[in-house]
């Protein structure tokens, strides 16, 4: 069997090919809600919220999930063998627009196009054309894509 694997520590794929019957050792998997604090760049900082105890994830390993968490908003950590391994985010999102071009009379749901939009995490999505700063939309996470308004 032929596989591409990711590995947890640090994201690299690996192609690994197994002969049939071959076993794997068990891992201990859970998830603990968490809130995000802050990232400075090279940590990201987490709080338990239930024991209030603080951790920090390397920014590289989940820069992916990142980019769909404001600060002060509740997550889940996956941990893999009790060492924390990647931030698990819903498959979307509702976030507040913070910057796009001002809409244009005339512009609705049916009239096609769309333009650059800014959310309040920092990324930028495709929006229809109506959509204005302040509003809350909802962006599919796996591919980044506008769903609908919030």
């Amino acid at each position: 069997m032929r596989t591409k694997l990711r590995r947890a520590q640090d994201g690299a794929v690996l192609d690994k090919t197994f002969r049939a019957g071959e076993k794997f050792r068990p891992i201990r998997t859970e998830t603990r809600r968490m809130q995000f604090l802050y990232s400075d760049g090279s940590d990201a900082h987490f709080m338990d919220v239930e024991t209030y105890e603080q951790m920090t994830l390397p920014e590289p390993s989940v820069e992916q999930s990142l980019r769909w968490i404001v600060p002060n908003e509740e997550v889940e950590i996956l941990y893999v063998d009790e060492k924390p391994a990647d931030v698990q985010v819903p498959s979307a999102v509702e976030l507040t627009v913070s910057d796009t071009q001002p809409g244009v009379k005339g512009d609705t749901a049916s009239g096609g196009g769309d333009k650059p939009a800014t959310l309040e995490s920092g990324v930028t999505v495709r929006v229809p054309l109506f959509v204005d700063v302040g509003d809350r939309v909802r962006v599919d996470t796996r591919s980044g894509e506008y769903v609908s308004r919030a």
